[in-house]
């Protein structure tokens, strides 16, 4: 029997603690499933203002100015506190490391009241980054793979190759960085570079710089051991265009061998409508018929009318550029005229907000929002849903669509990204899981609305449908056996 691995999983958000999308519940779901299967895996965050010491029960690991950490002329003092995440077999152990001036706020990378990004996110994943690894040491616990995630860990790699090369604690310790998505990369000015203690010869193309700036993303794409995304049509994706891989296409194309597309997986403790406590009524595949009181409440929590024959659409999402509802926008009038409810729970651009509420005024009995978050109404809208919206423009891989899929409720996608690679295009006769269109066009979305909406009153097709989607297996376990294979490629090179 193989020896069982010692990782280390870093990540600037996780569920429960901190969470402003999927990132956060992959960062809390893996290392589960990871350690379920036998191995001792770790989580290093960020201790943000509002993770509460009393509610998580933090305690001190490493007291206060126990650990310096250079940041540009200056030199921070972190500590180090710990508390548990679990399921039902097994805890995971979370470091937070604490810094009162760099985290000691109500946000994550911005400020809740003026929506903008902290004008010294640079210097805060700075410290977070070197942070992780002098924490290491002084803790005497040596991961045999430093597993890390988005941009905000992407200078761990580059630390490890160059300030640490030398330093026996870290010579046999491999990294893995995985990208949740390219757009956003961490990219500061130049002047930057020199608060980083980084070797002034890694600063060119080949390096930390892109288009002149100094970048936390691209930094993990070139030290890394191995580099993984959330599936596999966006490892194609990201080499293939610049519309992809923003702007990083060609270094992510040298990289291709080390480059590995795993799926991401759900959490099937938390996402299940035969156990859902938020939901009006428990239900299975067997029991797939219970699904229509959850409509019921969903509708009578907005003041709607509900009429069985009447199909529901569910959508949940930040509004960003990305998610695609500008095209949602573009025909939501029309959708009004197909007869269906539209029912959304979403955050973001403020225009955005004002054009769907806009809408929603002039049709109040077919259009119900809620502009924020609420994890209860988000699992009400997964189960009192007939059909789930995600027109993305890309997506890594989307968590929404495999939840929906498990409550029998049928996703309309794109066909990009995690959304091609785990929604079956519908077929007639009830084969396939949902609704897909290729071209990023309202015109095109509208057709894959009006396809699902003509099935849906074809009940018995319709149900087919349903148990196809919620027959998938999307569990953390099958992934988590593909990183472990990965994590023990490296530790034997």
């Amino acid at each position: 029997m193989s020896k069982p691995l010692n990782i280390l999983f870093v990540s600037s958000e996780v569920e429960p603690f901190a969470k402003t999308g999927g990132l956060a519940d992959v960062s809390s779901a893996l290392p589960k499933a990871i350690k379920e299967l036998g191995h001792e895996i770790r989580i290093m965050m960020p201790r943000y203002r509002f993770i509460s010491e009393r509610r998580f029960r933090l305690h001190d690991i490493i007291r206060l100015k126990e650990i310096p950490i250079p940041v540009g002329n200056t030199v921070q003092v972190g500590n180090v506190k710990s508390s548990f995440i679990s399921n039902l077999k097994e805890k995971v152990q979370v470091y937070f490391l604490d810094n009162e001036a760099y985290f000691g706020r109500e946000g994550i990378y911005q400020s809740p009241s003026t929506k903008k990004d902290y004008k010294d996110n640079d210097e805060r994943f700075l410290f977070f980054c070197r942070g992780v690894l002098e924490t290491l040491k002084r803790l005497g616990w040596q991961p045999d793979v430093i597993h890390c995630n988005d941009w905000q860990t992407g200078l761990i790699p580059a630390y490890m190759k160059t300030l640490y090369k030398d330093d026996p604690f870290f010579k046999s310790i491999k990294t893995v960085f995985t990208i949740h998505n390219m757009a956003y990369q961490g990219a500061f000015h130049a002047d930057t570079f020199e608060k980083s203690g980084l070797p002034r010869e890694t600063f060119h193309l080949n390096g930390t710089e892109a288009y002149g700036r100094f970048n936390f993303l691209k930094s993990g794409l070139v030290f890394s051991d191995a580099i993984t995304t959330v599936s596999e049509k966006y490892a194609h994706e990201i080499c293939s265009s610049e519309e992809f891989g923003a702007g990083l296409e060609g270094l992510l194309t040298t990289r291709r061998k080390d480059l590995r597309g795993l799926l991401n997986g759900i959490d099937i403790s938390t996402w299940d409508p035969s156990s859902d406590n938020f939901v009006f009524r428990k239900y299975d595949a067997k029991s797939v018929e219970a699904k229509v009181d959850n409509k019921r409440a969903l509708l009578t929590r907005f003041g709607m009318e509900f009429t069985p024959s009447r199909p529901v659409i569910g959508a949940i999402t930040r509004l960003v550029e990305q998610k695609g509802f500008d095209l949602v926008l573009e025909v939501l009038e029309d959708l009004v005229k197909l007869d269906v409810q539209f029912v959304m729970l979403a955050s973001g651009d403020k225009d955005l907000e004002a054009r769907f509420d806009k809408i929603q005024r002039k049709h109040p009995r077919n259009i119900a929002l809620v502009f924020g978050f609420d994890e209860e109404l988000a699992h009400m809208i997964e189960a009192g849903s007939d059909m789930f919206l995600m027109p993305s423009r890309y997506e890594p891989c989307g968590l929404n669509q495999m939840y929906s899929m498990r409550y029998g409720t049928v996703p309309i996608v794109r066909a990009t990204g995690g959304l091609d690679d785990t929604v079956e295009d519908y077929q007639a006769g009830g084969k396939g899981t949902g609704f897909k269109f290729e071209k990023y066009d309202a015109k095109e979305f509208l057709k894959a609305v009006q396809r699902a909406t003509t099935v849906f009153q074809k009940p018995e097709e319709w149900k087919k449908i349903m148990k196809n989607g919620m027959a998938k297996d999307f569990s953390w376990e099958h992934s988590a056996k593909k990183y472990i294979g990965l994590y023990r490629d490296l530790v034997k090179q």
